[in-house]
């Protein structure tokens, strides 16, 4: 039966079935999926992290992360980059453009999901408003900036600036890896292990675990809930802004309105995967999703990349409800 579908859809050149390529491009699918994987990780642990604490699925945080972009984008354009090529620039003002690039998109996503936080997420607490209603005020939330950003700014995507060319430092087995996949896939591992060690291993995170756990002993063994929770936001809104920067230096295009909406339910894709809840959980969902959907968009033909997203999704979760680590931040071991 199976086989016969696979025939029927060949046939009707709906899908390739290409394994050829597929075994072709192996090398060069699993490196620049690992990159794509990267910024859905930093993306994702975002999500994680509000769930994990306040059983909330916040889904307006693909548009904190919009905002990033758009905040690098005119921190570069503020910096004297116009668009058009790639900008001629020495090592050393390159990297440092960069860090304040990076630094604008963390200030400004990370206050944006505080400012978030305290005008949509906490009147509700107050008044103990069920979980669907967070749920409509996270799509309500969510819809309203892309239109702020839409009315403001326009449909079109942004004329694109590029201050780094990818160009290949090695190769594996003949796939050229970039510059750009290493900083990014870098960058991932090492923002990854910043926010796991805060979690773990500091008074604050400690707060955050417990409150994770069960808020009402928390607070009453004098943990801040509200602090736990505006710096919950904080840390998900800094990691989406470091996100940002690899997204624009990636796709130097991608500064558009509704940029945020099918790479947000991704890197929740990829946060459900690894284990809501879970930091290092969102981590490998991330990288899984990112190499997965590249091996799909080869074998089946590129129309079929987000739906393979969503079915691993499914397959998973079929076979593992949890996700794959399936911990909850509330353990130790984050």
């Amino acid at each position: 039966m199976i086989t016969h579908v696979t025939s029927v859809l060949a046939q009707d050149g709906l899908v390739d079935f290409n394994f050829g390529l597929l075994v072709d491009r192996f090398w060069a699918n699993t490196i620049d999926g690992l990159a794509y994987g990267s910024i859905y990780a930093l993306v994702a642990i975002g999500y994680t992290l509000v769930y994990g604490v306040l059983r909330l699925i916040n889904f307006a945080h693909s548009e904190i992360f919009v905002i990033g972009v758009f905040a690098t984008y005119f921190a570069f354009a503020a910096m004297g980059f116009a668009p058009g090529g790639t900008a001629q620039v020495a090592l050393l003002p390159l990297i440092g453009s960069l860090l304040v690039a990076g630094i604008v998109a963390m200030l400004a996503s990370g206050a944006s999901a505080v400012l978030l936080e305290r005008v949509a997420y906490r009147p509700l607490r107050k008044r103990g408003a069920p979980p669907l209603v967070f749920l409509i005020t996270a799509i309500g939330a969510s819809f309203a900036i892309q239109q702020i950003f839409l009315i403001t700014l326009g449909g079109n995507s942004q004329p694109s600036i590029r201050l780094l060319r990818p160009t290949e430092v090695f190769s594996v087995f003949g796939a050229r890896v970039t510059n750009i996949q290493i900083l990014t896939f870098v960058a991932a591992i090492v923002l990854m292990v910043v926010a796991d060690t805060f979690v773990n291993r500091t008074r604050l995170g400690r707060g955050v675990r417990a409150v994770s756990q069960d808020p009402t002993t928390a607070t009453l063994m004098g943990v801040n809930r509200e602090r736990v929770f505006m710096l919950t936001f904080l840390l998900g809104g800094v990691l989406a802004g470091a996100a940002a920067l690899f997204y624009l230096m990636t796709i130097p295009a991608a500064a558009v309105y509704n940029g945020g909406f099918l790479l947000g339910i991704k890197a929740f894709t990829a946060a459900v995967l690894g284990g809501i809840g879970n930091l290092r959980g969102a981590l490998l969902g991330g990288l899984v999703l990112g190499v997965a959907e590249n091996y799909g968009q080869t074998f089946f033909g590129g129309e079929w990349r987000d739906v393979i997203a969503f079915v691993l999704l499914i397959i998973v979760l079929m076979f593992r409800p949890t996700g794959i680590l399936g911990e909850s931040l509330a353990k130790a071991r984050a």
